[in-house]
């Protein structure tokens, strides 16, 4: 409805709940407009989904759906590839170039641009993100606040976090989360790790189990990570901290000083093999059955 704003407050106010259900009725101000001699003209819908009224939850989530299947099959028309119109959500404005394939499940929030020849696989939330040609996000993945180049390979199981900033050809797998970290072309994180305020130059092999301990309780601090280091598995680099180009972190090794280029550096216990050494046995409790 569109009517004069003072005539409106007017009409709204003397509305009254003299029905069967006890309710007020906003197309009640029809008469009193035609009372006051006020002009009244009609609208035709070109479809009747476009005035549909919402009184519950159900009524609402089924408009929603059908401006969902209206978004998809837009898409569609420009060419994006969707494995099931009924399962996609755009929750905001999506930007495609061609050949764009999104799988089932996906929510798109906020502004999201997916480059050429993008894929999403199922089940994946992007918020605020930019997708550069050619990259595969891989199922379950997360991302908010982030920008990814192009080639890359994201997932199945990645979380990146606000500051995320990958160039391009990164690969960050499985339950691999990266915050307010950039990423040098081709760096690879494929598993279990954590990446948060540091800097990784291109060409850097994350190992799994791998973390930057970036916070001390009071203060964020950064790590940086030259062009072509290798980090070995289960590490730990405690920021602030640099490891130079080159360098090669020995697997389970604590970094709390800088690391230099082009050489191994190892920071863990020697092993020691006890001989004579036994295994505690398990006391039965009493009372306990065999």
């Amino acid at each position: 409805m569109a009517a004069p704003t003072a005539l409106l407050a007017r009409w709204v106010a003397g509305l009254k709940a003299d029905n069967a259900q006890g309710e007020f009725y906003l197309t009640d101000i029809v008469a009193a407009a035609c009372a006051d001699g006020i002009p009244v003209v009609a609208h035709l819908a070109a479809d009747e989904r476009d005035v549909r009224g919402i009184n519950d939850r159900a009524q609402l989530a089924a408009v929603e759906r059908e401006l969902q299947l209206r978004q998809a099959q837009a898409f569609m028309a420009r060419g994006v590839t969707l494995a099931d119109p009924a399962r996609f959500d755009v929750r905001g404005t999506l930007n495609c170039g061609r050949d764009v394939r999104i799988d089932v499940g996906c929510v798109l929030e906020g502004d999201v641009t997916l480059g050429d020849d993008v894929s999403l696989g199922p089940y994946c939330v992007l918020r605020n993100v930019a997708i550069g040609a050619g990259t595969a996000i891989e199922a379950f993945s997360h991302l908010v606040d982030a920008q990814v180049g192009a080639h890359c390979r994201i997932g199945p199981y990645a979380r990146l976090r606000p500051g995320a900033a990958l160039a391009d050809d990164v690969h960050v797998g499985n339950f691999v989360e990266v915050k307010a970290a950039t990423l040098g072309k081709g760096a690879k994180a494929n598993h279990l790790a954590y990446i948060g305020d540091a800097a990784v130059g291109a060409g850097v092999n994350y190992g799994a189990g791998s973390i930057t301990a970036n916070y001390d309780g009071a203060n964020k601090h950064r790590t940086v990570i030259g062009d072509g280091a290798s980090i070995g598995s289960n590490c730990v680099l405690v920021a602030p901290v640099t490891v130079g180009a080159g360098a090669t972190i020995g697997a389970g090794s604590v970094i709390a000083q800088d690391a230099p280029p082009g050489v191994l550096t190892v920071a863990r216990p020697r092993q020691v093999s006890v001989e004579g050494w036994q295994r505690p046995v398990k006391t039965a409790k009493p009372g306990a059955k065999e």
